[in-house]
């Protein structure tokens, strides 16, 4: 709203000053001023600040040496149908198949329904480990996807497991949109 107001007042003032002083240099200095502001704004950039260029992450490194291996049972599990307001658990297990103890960092999820947990020690070469969903459905409804990024100090660092359910609404509730 602020910027449709700002571009118009610039706009008027770019035509003001154009007909009111044509052959002014003073005035072709401003109007060129105000165009730049204008162009400024059409870019979204606060006028008299640069934008930075982009900055592309390098892609990953493998690092030297022997690396643990996270090798999951299964990364996808489908819940099935289940009710509003039920709270699920699944446990996905995993094996250390690499070269060095295992160590995971964190289990984010892809939003608060989901409590994640997971093994907190390192986990040996040859060793199994965990990570737990947990999901509560309360104010879900229709079908639900969602997942949890596992970072470990494995290559590549990150994983996702994925999990799906059908959660059919609590009596007299209105379908919400799916998240």
């Amino acid at each position: 709203m602020k910027t449709g107001i700002a571009k118009s007042f610039l706009f008027f003032a770019v035509l003001l000053a154009t007909f009111t002083a044509c052959k002014d240099r003073d005035a072709e200095k401003r109007i060129a001023a105000l165009e730049s502001k204008i162009a400024d704004l059409e870019a979204k950039k606060t006028p008299g600040t640069t934008t930075p260029a982009p900055t592309i992450a390098a892609p990953e490194t493998k690092p030297e040496g022997p690396l643990p291996t996270m090798e999951f049972e299964t990364m996808d599990h489908d819940f099935g149908t289940i009710k509003e307001g039920d709270i699920v658990e699944f446990t996905y297990k995993l094996k250390n198949t690499g070269a060095a103890p295992l160590i995971i960092q964190s289990a984010q999820p892809s939003c608060g329904c989901t409590v994640p947990d997971f093994t907190k020690e390192p986990i040996p070469v040859g060793g199994t480990g965990y990570v737990r969903a947990k999901f509560d459905s309360n104010g879900k409804q229709n079908v639900q996807s969602k997942s949890i990024t596992v970072t470990a100090n494995t290559f590549p660092k990150q994983s996702t497991l994925r999990f799906k359910a059908m959660i059919t609404p609590k009596a007299g509730g209105s379908a919400p949109a799916a998240h």
